[in-house]
C-alpha cells in the first residue's frame, strides 16, 4: 500500500510539472474600444432592435400638414397669452392695472377675477374642455 501511494505521489508530481498554462487575452467586441471593425453592423442592428424610444426623426412631422393660416392663428394666440401674462405680472408688481372680466382668445376663454386671496385666473380650452386655474397671491 505504501508503495502504491508513493508511486501515485511521484506520478502526480511528474504530471503537475509537465502541465502548462497560458495567459488570458481580452479582446473587446466593440470596435470603438479596439474590437474587430466587422462587428460594427451586428452591434448597431442589435442596439436598434432593442431601442424602444422614438426619436424626432422617426415621428412624422405635424408641421407639414398644418396650413399657414393655422400657424398664424396659433402664433397670434401665443402672443396674446404672452401679453396677458405680462400684464398680470405688471399688475401684481407694478402700477398698470388689469381689468377683471372674461376674455375669449381663439378656443381659450379666460376669466379674471379679484378675490381676497389674490388674482384668480381661470383658463378654459373650449376645444378640449380642459381648464386650468391660477391664483396669483397679493403681496
Amino acid at each position: 500500500m505504501k508503495i502504491i501511494l508513493k508511486t501515485l505521489f511521484v506520478l502526480f508530481l511528474f504530471l503537475v510539472g509537465k502541465t502548462y498554462g497560458q495567459q488570458f487575452v481580452y479582446t473587446p467586441k466593440n470596435p470603438a474600444f479596439g474590437g474587430n471593425p466587422y462587428n460594427y453592423s451586428w452591434l448597431m442592428s442589435s442596439a436598434q432592435a432593442q431601442n424602444d424610444i422614438k426619436t424626432a426623426s422617426s415621428i412624422p412631422s405635424t408641421n407639414s400638414s398644418t396650413s399657414t393660416l393655422s400657424n398664424f392663428a396659433t402664433s397670434l394666440n401665443q402672443q396674446i397669452l404672452s401679453e396677458l401674462s405680462r400684464q398680470i405680472v405688471a399688475k401684481e408688481f407694478g402700477e398698470n392695472a388689469l381689468t377683471a372680466g372674461t376674455y375669449t382668445l381663439g378656443t381659450y376663454q379666460i376669466n379674471i377675477t379679484n378675490q381676497s386671496s389674490g388674482l384668480n385666473i381661470s383658463i378654459l380650452d373650449n376645444s378640449t374642455g380642459t381648464s386650468t386655474t391660477v391664483t396669483v397671491p397679493y403681496f
